[in-house]
């Protein structure tokens, strides 16, 4: 991995986030000897080792045919991954990043249009806004789910609303039902962020819809920690509506369908071949690995009910949760964190600092107190390991650390 970055010195000046990252990443194997088990965050080793040959075979594949840029795996992945969230239409794109800044960049925001938001996300979910030309309103979460509250969409409706960016979080469906009947009532267009919630289904009207299919757009990254990672960058957009895709096709080429032609200002956000390739090879195991991570998150909730101070994650009835996290809400969260790392088990707070608290949004004038769940999630909420390739006996591990802590 050191190598891969540039040696020792490239690993030194690696941000603070990617050094973590690698960390999470790589840690080590259980110790079979001692007593205690190192549990990592995420093991993209032990992925990895179960899918080698497929992971090897796609790569090589590429790198004797020497199609590294749109080569024919990336059609074939925007086809796979559009027939997966029940949409006509895939765009690959460079990052889950550029999955949400291209379709707002279609609307053509300018000062004064807003976009609405929810503040307990990613930065890229409002980050996007403001690069797209408009301003986020950021509004409060739904204290079971996470996920944005719909009444707080509609109250935040207002003449200057152009657009809402709806985040399906940690792996469940925001109530897309509510949401695309206040979008109609007011004719805004509804952009899903799905990047931690790839194949996340809902029930609506008694049939399973999926994350992406709702929404004029929907979005997806493949940032290597996710459901579905890549081995870089790397993101997508679904869509219904063909004129969309067809300028999203454009408008990740410079703007132009043909090369030296452009009909607009576009951007340089192509997905490389190499990492449609891995994304390929990874797509057939998605569900069970989706399963896998179901099961793992109804194994704690069964070991980790009743204990006080602890509450796990709430699914809501009409979800299908694919649980990219397995986030409890906690008493003494920070002394729970430090506790779990003197074990030698991975875990995070997604997310420390909501976005309407952000220095960099200082000016839009939001106050602690401005989005209580918000705020009350940013103290209570941690994070613990829930892969596919997790073992019961880590897993047993993580449990008795929680309830150590707390008994």
């Amino acid at each position: 991995m050191a190598r891969r970055l540039g040696g020792r010195s490239a690993r030194r000046r690696a941000s603070p986030f990617l050094h973590r990252f690698l960390l999470s990443a790589s840690s080590p194997e259980p110790d079979e000897k001692g007593v205690s088990v190192a549990v990592p965050l995420l093991d993209l080793k032990a992925q990895y080792a179960s899918i080698r040959a497929d992971i090897d075979r796609a790569v090589q594949s590429v790198i004797e045919r020497q199609e590294f840029i749109m080569g024919r795996e990336v059609a074939e992945l925007e086809a796979a991954v559009a027939a997966l969230s029940k949409a006509r239409f895939g765009v690959a794109c460079a990052s889950g990043t550029d999955a949400i800044l291209l379709p707002l960049k279609m609307l053509g925001l300018g000062p004064g249009d807003e976009v609405i938001a929810p503040s307990f996300t990613f930065f890229a979910t409002a980050g996007t806004v403001h690069n797209a030309g408009g301003t986020p309103v950021f509004v409060d979460v739904d204290p079971a789910t996470y996920c944005v509250d719909p009444e707080a969409v509609e109250a935040a409706i207002s003449p200057r609303t152009r657009a809402i960016v709806v985040v399906h979080l940690f792996g469940q469906m925001a109530a897309m039902e509510r949401i695309l009947a206040i979008a109609a009532k007011h004719g805004v267009p509804v952009i899903e962020d799905g990047a931690q919630s790839v194949g996340a289904r809902r029930q609506i009207d008694g049939s399973w819809r999926v994350a992406g299919e709702l929404g004029w757009c929907g979005t997806l990254s493949f940032f290597p920690s996710k459901n579905l990672g890549a081995y870089g960058d790397g993101g997508m957009i679904v869509t219904q509506d063909e004129a969309a895709a067809v300028r999203l096709r454009k408008l990740r080429l410079h703007g132009g369908a043909k090369q030296y032609h452009h009909e607009e200002v576009g951007t340089n956000s192509r997905l490389d071949t190499l990492q449609a390739a891995v994304l390929l090879a990874k797509l057939p195991y998605l569900e069970g690995w989706s399963q896998s991570r179901r099961e793992r998150a109804a194994r704690y909730s069964a070991a980790l009910a009743g204990v006080p101070g602890v509450q796990p994650p709430i699914t809501d009835p009409a979800n299908e949760h694919i649980f990219h996290q397995y986030t409890l809400r906690v008493e003494r969260r920070d002394e729970l964190m430090a506790h779990l790392k003197t074990h030698g088990i991975g875990c995070a707070v997604y997310y420390p600092v909501g976005l309407h608290l952000q220095p960099c949004f200082a000016h839009l004038g939001y106050r602690p107190g401005s989005l209580p769940h918000t705020e009350r999630a940013m103290r209570e909420v941690i994070s613990l390991p829930v892969y596919p390739e997790l073992t019961d006996r880590q897993q047993d591990e993580v449990v008795g650390a929680v309830r150590g802590f707390f008994g």
